[in-house]
């Protein structure tokens, strides 16, 4: 079951990988005919719909269940790093750091803040130590990180 598990959730880190590059390569692409600010806003206009769309459709599919958990009011604040996220890529990808350069920045970036707020126990959750294996995951992405652009 566990192994089960694991295979399911590492392909979705690889879908939603593949989903990230192609959602910031066709923002970038439209943005050399707008300007990034642009181009973020009818992206994130087109998936508020679609996340409309769904929300939409499982509620009127699934219904009224059990009333859910109340929500801590700084999860809703989630959705602006990834603004900064989709209007940084289109500005830095169509720059001499292009696309990879781009997405193994931002990677970097949100592991060590994830590390960060593990360590201080931010937002709520149970403070954790940073283990050997997570110094060793940072390591590989900056050294991988400077090999991606220094071969540009």
């Amino acid at each position: 079951m566990k192994m089960k598990k694991d295979i399911v959730l590492s392909l979705v880190a690889v879908f939603s990988g593949v989903l990230l590059t192609l959602m910031i390569m066709s923002n970038s692409y439209l943005s050399t005919f707008t300007s990034p600010l642009q181009a973020s806003w009818l992206t994130h206009g087109i998936g508020s719909m679609v996340a409309v769309l769904i929300w939409l459709v499982v509620k009127k599919r699934f219904g009224k269940g059990k009333p859910a958990k109340k929500i801590p009011h700084w999860s809703y604040l989630g959705g602006i790093p990834g603004a900064f996220t989709v209007l940084l890529a289109a500005i830095t990808v169509n720059s001499p750091l292009s696309l990879s350069g781009s997405i193994v920045l931002m990677l970097t970036g949100q592991i060590v803040t994830g590390l960060l707020i593990d360590h201080m126990g931010l937002l709520g959750l149970a403070q954790r130590k940073i283990a050997k294996k997570d110094y060793l995951t940072v390591l590989f992405l900056l050294v991988g990180s400077t090999l991606i652009i220094m071969g540009r």
